[in-house]
Parts: structure tokens; C-alpha cells; sequence
């Protein structure tokens, strides 16, 4: 019996074991030679307490088959009716042809639903089908091997479904859809999940055994597809198949193995399952016997017949306070006649084989507890495991044992056990609750994103509308009305690499703002330094007069000015000003409107240059040079310029969004002369103000445009620039919960605050293989309880929203390349693009997605994108350092 015995340091290398063995199975190059088959059930999803209507459910697995009629309500109490009819499973039935089965089955349904009245009703059906399955789908699966004595001919490598729906298509009057193929299992997890929602194990342990669990899908990589969980089918009674437990089998073992009807097959089933532990108990009877250790030395027939002991003898002499006079009982019955000592004897042989069957199941159990824990990235889990069978139901100590083992084995889980009510059968019920569920709102959750997608056709269109509206700014007659005001930067050429002095820059553009000393070098060490300082601006300077405004950049300018011991010199200085300017020449720039939340008054419709010279001699410390305002998109194409003179063009896409390019002067109408290029500040954001791009705009445009601070105003940027995006996904969100597809219908007081989903949480959400807990917790730091379920929704959303915005911005890029290609008459362009802004960099998808639409919009350009190095700050410096060349050249 010692082997028999088995310590918690075994059984936590059994647990080790078992892991090793998952891995083995999840993994596509070891899954096909794995002995535990990790088989993926295709079910996604846990009820969540809303499923309601009429379901039926047949449950195919041992010698009885039940048909189950389930009735949901959705009164928030998960309250359910179950109507149940049990048929025999014959014998002829049981090892006849796959025809016979399936149409004995179709007859028992045509039957049952006779007598229930339901031959009237289009009813949902779900299929258990307790036997090892491959599946593809949740409504189809292949068997890969008969257990339980079934032996049917002609099924086996064959779509189950696909012979059931050919069986139930001879009964005229029967009409059913049968949505989901499940396993005893998976549907024993299903029933509890309806129960508990913390339920996420199944475990059968009765005449067969195995486990299910809710798998992260990304670990699973038979089946496409990162997002979400799916319930796996461990198939874990053939876990030692391999020789992984031939250390812990023991004679009695073997020869159980050998006398079977498999085998070598299932050989951790054979240590722990009740179809075999009665005979096992034989096995080692009847040693102790030959050995003259009970019954005198007597072997009777009953101790040489094969299945003589039963499972239930078992459990009856293991019985608490009646155990000793069963055992009696029972022994006398098969002709044993045992002493008192004997019934002690063999009474302490069935505790030590159930006992040992307790603690392996709790060893396997442990590393599927310990799996879900690790996925989930958590310390300590509370969770439920659903549990079914007869060993588990009727032995008198073997669900104490399994929990007291599972406690030992894994203390950072709180495992609660549920016994499922309804069996298996009502769990097939539930999975086609849940996969009708999942379906609906799948098919509102399209209905609602539908919008956000842009066909190609819509493309093209977009495409096109853009470069009509880049005309209408260069022309004379039509730039005033123009939304895309096409400004002219007066910056006339690219860096040339002898650009060379100390150059001071100033970068205002958002709620930060920065002062930087950079020094150039030209020739062989050509190279760029650069010294900078950051000062916040406060909101109620951002929204304050203008004077306030320049007199806080001013001061900002002095702390830098004496920070590097500079005061005294007068360099030149370049002013990146990333706001709508109408430039007179390079140092003059008239602010067409405030973006991006600044409402500084007095100050639209005045020269920025001349107000940062108003405040510097109103602080009467230091003079400066400004040569240069520009607009930060300009300094991205110039910084790129610097590395790569092939670059003409400058795209921003972060806070806000804006494109720059070298235009032909021949094309400026509003600037005197033809001769040379110079940079065109596209503006571009405003395109669609005049509305050319309603027909696209989605009522959660028009919503987060109506709550901006300049409505009607930069409908494009609203689309497409990192400021509005995340709003964007909120109003969405609201929506999805309004209409019961989210946090359970439940509109939380965070998810109402504007604001709330910045757009850094897209990016964040939007990583690939980010685990689902990962998403969870992003959405917890907004205040948001998600379900698994709700962030694959979240994710969905953020995907939708910021490739919208990708594939509009790379619309309007397309254009300004097709522009470049006609003005050079070139059959094929070749150009670089400077790109800057946080969205570009930071979002894993969307510089991805922007670039392969430039490539299907503009298929006659080869597009180079090229990542800037802080354009608006070492940009403005080298804009400054090209004006001050080529203001020598002309005085030359």
C-alpha cells in the first residue's frame, strides 16, 4: 500500500507535472504529440445573468440520454425552470452505426417535444456531447476517440452536428438550431457560471473525469485571434499517457491498465475515476489475499471475477459510523466471510485508493487553479470551481478530502466548490443562452461601430475632396472662403548642412511650453546641441488675457536666459507658435484663431511676433533677435530636412493635427513671384468646416464637436487628432452602455465626466497581446467595473476609433503626395515625410495604418516616413539658422 500513499511534496510535482503538460497541449508545435489535448470549446463567454428565453438541451455521455427544456428569465434574479425526460441508450444503439444513433436521438427529441407541446416553437438547441471532440466552431465538432463503452461505427473523425442535423432533417415537424457542441464538462462549468459568476473550472469526477477552464486566448495558439477567453477542454484523463506518471502507477495499476478496454489510453483517468476504483480495490484484495493477509488465504471466485467490486461498495464501506458493518455486509455477500479484522483491513484499502484518487485529482486541479491565478496577475484569486459526478456526489469523504488537498496544494486561491444543479444538459442550455447572446449584441455592437468604417470607395472620395480644398487656399479668388487656409510659412528653402551659431528657440503648443538654446555646427563635425528648459502654463493664463499670456512667456524666457548665463547676448531666436497664422513674411504671423484649448484674449487678429516684443520691452531686461514664427509642423519637416534632403513634407499628429509641404511658388497666388518653393502651413485641421465631410461625421462626432470649445470649428482635427479621440470613444461608450451591451447597462458616475478616457488610454488598450486582466485594469483606474466581456467591447471601440482616424489622415496625406507628384510632372515620386506628434509615436497601430492608406491612395508615390527629432523645438532653430543663410546670401 505504500505506493499508494502520496505526500503533498509528490503531489505538488505532480501539479508541476500537470502545468508542464498544459503548456504542452496550448502550444502549436507540441500540441499534436501533447497526451493532454487542451482542446479549445469555442466558448467565449460566461453567462452573465441576462440570458433569457426557451432553450433545449440533449445530453449524450453514459448509458442514460436526457433531453432538457431550460427556460431563462431575465428578472435579475437568474432564476430558470428545467424540464427533463430520460431515455435509455441501448445497447444495440451504443455500439451500432453512427445512422442508428443519430436517428435514435432525433426520434427521442421528436418525442419529448410531442410531449411538452413545443413542435410549434423555433427553439435554440445545445448539444452535449461528452465525449473527446476537436472543434473549429462552437456548433461543429470532430470525435476523435469513443470512451464510457460507446463504440458506434462510422462517427469517429466525422462532424457530429453535421449527423445530427441529417438525422433531425427526416422529422418534417422538428425545427431547431443547434447553436453549440459542448463537452459534460465545459456545460458543468456553464450551469454553475449561471449561478455564480465566479465560476471558471468545470470538473467531472464520477465514472469518467476531466476539467475545462476559461483559457486567455492569447495562450491558445490553435485558434486565431488574441482578444478575450475561451473555455478549454483539458481531456486531463489522459495526462500520463506519455509516461508522465509511470513513476506513480503502481503494479496494481498496470494490470487495472492491461485488463481494460484501452490499453495504455487514459491512464490518469484509471488512477482516479469511480469506473475503476472498484477494481482496482479488487486487484489489491486479492494480493493481500494470496498472501495469506485476509480471508484466511482464501481466494474466492468473487476476488477473481473482473468487476466483482463496484464503486459503490466503495463508497458504502467507506461510510462514516455505518462503514464497519457495511463492509460485513458486503464482504458476506460476495462469499468472502471476513473476520472483524478483515473488514479493518479492507476497509483501510478503499480509504487509501479513494484517498489517492482525491489528492491526484486535487494535484491536477491545483495547476489549473494556479494557471488562472498567474493569467490573472494577481497575488491572491477568489474563485468557483463547478463540479459534477457521481464520486464526488456519493462517496462519503471524497469531496472532503479534494478540498482539504486543493487548500494545501494552492493557499493563495479561496476556492469555492458548486455542485452543479441541472447537470451537464442544462449547461448546454446556458452555452446556447450565452452564444445567442454573444450574437445579438455582436450584431448591435456592428450596427453601432458601422459609421467609424471607411470603405476604400469613401477613401478615394476623401481623397479627393482634399486636394480640391488645398486648391481653393492657394488660389486668390477662393482663399478667403477656403477652410483649408493653405498659409504661407515665407520659409523658402530646406537646411543644406551649412547651417552653423547659437540659436534660441521658443515652443508654445499645448499646456506646456519650452525655452531652448541650440547650437549648430556645420561641415565634417556637423552636429546639433541642444539646452532646454519646460514652464507649465496654467489654465487661467491659457484663458487670460493676451498680455498676461506673453508676459508669462517672457518671464519663462528671463529664468532660461539666466540659467545659461546668455542674458547679455542678443541671438537670433526662432518662435514656434503651433496655432493658425496668416504669415506677411517670416518673422511676422497673425493668429487666425485659437486651437487646442487656449482662449487668450485680444489676441486673434494680432501679430504674435510683435506681442513677444511688446512684453520683452515692457520687462525692459534683454533684446533678442526674432527672426522666424513658425508653425510647428514646419520645424518637424525642417528638423527632418536636416538628415534627409528628400524631405519636403511635415504631418503632426498628437494634441492636434496639420501637414506642411514645399509648394512651387508658381502655385502661391497670394504671395508676389514664380521663382523657387516655399512652405504651405496646410492648416488642415479645419477641413470639412464648410461641411464637405458631414456625410462621414457620426452623431458622436457631432457630440463631442458641440461639447468643444469651438463648435463647428476643425472638424477634421476632431476626427483624427489625439485631443478628441478618447472623448469620441467615451460618447460611445455611454451609448453601448445605454443600450445594455456594456457594464451591465450601468452608466457609472466616471464614465458620465467629460474628459475621463484620454486618448494615452487608447494606446494603452490597443497594445497588441495585451491581456484582458491588463485592459481590466486600465479600465479600473477610470472608475470603470468591466467584465471580460466589456473589455474586449473597450478595445473594439478604441480599434475602431483611432483607425478611423489613421485612415483619415493618411486620405489627406495621400492628397498632398499626389499634389507634389503632379507639380514635379513625375510618372513616379520619391519623398520622405517628417512625422511628429504623440499619436504617430505612441499608438502601437496607428503610423501602421496611415502609412498603408498613403500607399493604396497614392499608389504612384514611394512614401519614406521619417520620425522626427523634436521639430518644434530643434526645428524652429534650424528654420531660424536657413533664414539667417539665406538673408546673407541675398545681402551678398
Amino acid at each position: 500500500m505504500y505506493q499508494l500513499r502520496l505526500s503533498d511534496d509528490v503531489l505538488l510535482d505532480v501539479t508541476a507535472r500537470f502545468q508542464a503538460e498544459m503548456g504542452k497541449g496550448l502550444a502549436r508545435d507540441t500540441s499534436p504529440t501533447a497526451a493532454v489535448k487542451m482542446l479549445p470549446s469555442f466558448v467565449r463567454s460566461l453567462p452573465d445573468g441576462s440570458e433569457k428565453g426557451d432553450f433545449l438541451a440533449l445530453d449524450l455521455g453514459g448509458s442514460q440520454f436526457h433531453i432538457h427544456w431550460v427556460k431563462e428569465f431575465d428578472d435579475g434574479k437568474q432564476s430558470s425552470q428545467l424540464e427533463s425526460k430520460s431515455y435509455p441508450t441501448p445497447k444495440e444503439v451504443m455500439q451500432g452505426n453512427g445512422a442508428e444513433l443519430f436517428d435514435y436521438i432525433a426520434d427521442c427529441l421528436s418525442d419529448f417535444m410531442e410531449t411538452k407541446n413545443l413542435k410549434h416553437k423555433k427553439l435554440p438547441l445545445g448539444f452535449t456531447f461528452s465525449f473527446p471532440c476537436k472543434q473549429t466552431k462552437l456548433e461543429e465538432g470532430v470525435l476523435l476517440a469513443w470512451t464510457k463503452h460507446f463504440r458506434v461505427r462510422g462517427v469517429q473523425d466525422t462532424d457530429v452536428v453535421s449527423s445530427l442535423h441529417r438525422a433531425l432533417q427526416k422529422h418534417q415537424d422538428i425545427d431547431v438550431d443547434v447553436l453549440a457542441l459542448v463537452n459534460d464538462t465545459v456545460g458543468t462549468m456553464m450551469t454553475c457560471g449561471y449561478d455564480d459568476q465566479r465560476c471558471e473550472v468545470g470538473l467531472i469526477i464520477g465514472t469518467g473525469t476531466n476539467a475545462c477552464y476559461m483559457e486567455e486566448m492569447r495562450h491558445i495558439d490553435l485558434v486565431e485571434g488574441d482578444e478575450g477567453r475561451m473555455c478549454i477542454n483539458t481531456e486531463w484523463g489522459a495526462f500520463g499517457d506519455d509516461g508522465a506518471l509511470d513513476d506513480l502507477r503502481t503494479e496494481f495499476d498496470r494490470e487495472l491498465d492491461l485488463g481494460s478496454l484501452n490499453p495504455g489510453k487514459q491512464l490518469f483517468e484509471k488512477m482516479i475515476s469511480s469506473l475503476y476504483l472498484g477494481e482496482l480495490v479488487r486487484l489489491i484484495l486479492l494480493k493481500m489475499t494470496k498472501e495469506g493477509l485476509l480471508f484466511n488465504g482464501k481466494v474466492s471466485t468473487a476476488l477473481l471475477t473482473k468487476g466483482k467490486i463496484e464503486m459503490k461498495h466503495v463508497s458504502a464501506m467507506e461510510k462514516y459510523k455505518e462503514g464497519l458493518s457495511n463492509t460485513k455486509e458486503i464482504l458476506t455477500e460476495l462469499k468472502l466471510f471476513p473476520s472483524e479484522e478483515d473488514c479493518v483491513a479492507v476497509q483501510h484499502v478503499c480509504a487509501v485508493v479513494s484517498s489517492r484518487s482525491a489528492k491526484l485529482c486535487a494535484a491536477a486541479l491545483a495547476a489549473i487553479l494556479t494557471r488562472l491565478r498567474e493569467n490573472k496577475q494577481l497575488l491572491r484569486m477568489r474563485t468557483t470551481v463547478g463540479i459534477d459526478g457521481g464520486l464526488y456526489k456519493t462517496h462519503p469523504k471524497f469531496a472532503g478530502r479534494l478540498h482539504r488537498a486543493v487548500g494545501r496544494l494552492v493557499p493563495a486561491c479561496e476556492v469555492r466548490f458548486l455542485r452543479s444543479r441541472g447537470g451537464s444538459g442544462r449547461g448546454a442550455a446556458v452555452v446556447a443562452a450565452v452564444a445567442r447572446r454573444l450574437a445579438a449584441q455582436r450584431r448591435r455592437l456592428h450596427t453601432a461601430l458601422a459609421a467609424l468604417l471607411l470603405p476604400p470607395a469613401i477613401l478615394w472620395e476623401l481623397r479627393d475632396k482634399m486636394r480640391a480644398e488645398l486648391e481653393h487656399g492657394l488660389k486668390r479668388e477662393t482663399q478667403a472662403q477656403a477652410t483649408v487656409k493653405m498659409l504661407p510659412t515665407f520659409v523658402r528653402g530646406t537646411p543644406d548642412g551649412t547651417e552653423k551659431g547659437k540659436f534660441l528657440a521658443l515652443d508654445l503648443g499645448g499646456t506646456n511650453f519650452r525655452v531652448l538654446l541650440v547650437k549648430i555646427k556645420s561641415g565634417r563635425r556637423r552636429s546639433v546641441q541642444m539646452y532646454n528648459k519646460i514652464f507649465a502654463i496654467p489654465l487661467e493664463i491659457m484663458q487670460g488675457t493676451g498680455e498676461e499670456l506673453f508676459d508669462h512667456i517672457v518671464q519663462c524666457l528671463a529664468d532660461f536666459l539666466e540659467y545659461m548665463g546668455i542674458k547679455g547676448a542678443r541671438l537670433p531666436l526662432g518662435f514656434t507658435f503651433s496655432f493658425p497664422c496668416r504669415q506677411a513674411s517670416i518673422d511676422k504671423g497673425t493668429l487666425v484663431g485659437w486651437t487646442k484649448g487656449f482662449k487668450a484674449t485680444d489676441c486673434e487678429g494680432e501679430d504674435v511676433v510683435d506681442m513677444l516684443r511688446e512684453a520683452i520691452r515692457r520687462r525692459n531686461e534683454f533684446d533678442l533677435d526674432i527672426v522666424a514664427v513658425v508653425n510647428d509642423t514646419v520645424g518637424t519637416m525642417m528638423t527632418c530636412g536636416y538628415e534627409d534632403p528628400n524631405c519636403e513634407i511635415g504631418l503632426i499628429a498628437g494634441t492636434g493635427t496639420n501637414v506642411c509641404y514645399m509648394e512651387d511658388m508658381k502655385n502661391i497666388e497670394i504671395v508676389e513671384g514664380n521663382e523657387g518653393k516655399m512652405c504651405i502651413n496646410t492648416e488642415w485641421g479645419a477641413f470639412g468646416d464648410n461641411g464637405c465631410i458631414d456625410y462621414i461625421r457620426t452623431k458622436y462626432d457631432r457630440e463631442v464637436d458641440e461639447g468643444s470649445l469651438n463648435p463647428g470649428k476643425q472638424r477634421y482635427e476632431k476626427m483624427t487628432s489625439g485631443m478628441y479621440l478618447g472623448e469620441i470613444v467615451r460618447q460611445i461608450l455611454i451609448d453601448l452602455t445605454k443600450q445594455g451591451l456594456l457594464f451591465r447597462g450601468h452608466i457609472s458616475e466616471s464614465l458620465r465626466k467629460k474628459g475621463i478616457f484620454e486618448t494615452k488610454f487608447l494606446s494603452q488598450i490597443e497594445r497588441d497581446r495585451l491581456a484582458l486582466p491588463q485592459v481590466r485594469h486600465v479600465l479600473r483606474q477610470l472608475g470603470l467595473d468591466s467584465t471580460c466581456e466589456d473589455s474586449i467591447i473597450v478595445k473594439e471601440v478604441c480599434a475602431a476609433v483611432s483607425t478611423r482616424a489613421a485612415r483619415l489622415c493618411g486620405a489627406g496625406l495621400a492628397a498632398v503626395v499626389e499634389k507634389k507628384r503632379e507639380n514635379q510632372g513625375v510618372e513616379r515620386l520619391q519623398i520622405t515625410v517628417g512625422a511628429d506628434g504623440t499619436l504617430y509615436k505612441l499608438h502601437p497601430h496607428f503610423s501602421r495604418i496611415l502609412q498603408e492608406t498613403v500607399k493604396e491612395l497614392a499608389p504612384q508615390c514611394d512614401v519614406s516616413f521619417m520620425l522626427s527629432e523634436d521639430g518644434s523645438g530643434k526645428g524652429a532653430a534650424l528654420i531660424t539658422a536657413v533664414a539667417k543663410r539665406l538673408h546673407n546670401v541675398g545681402q551678398k
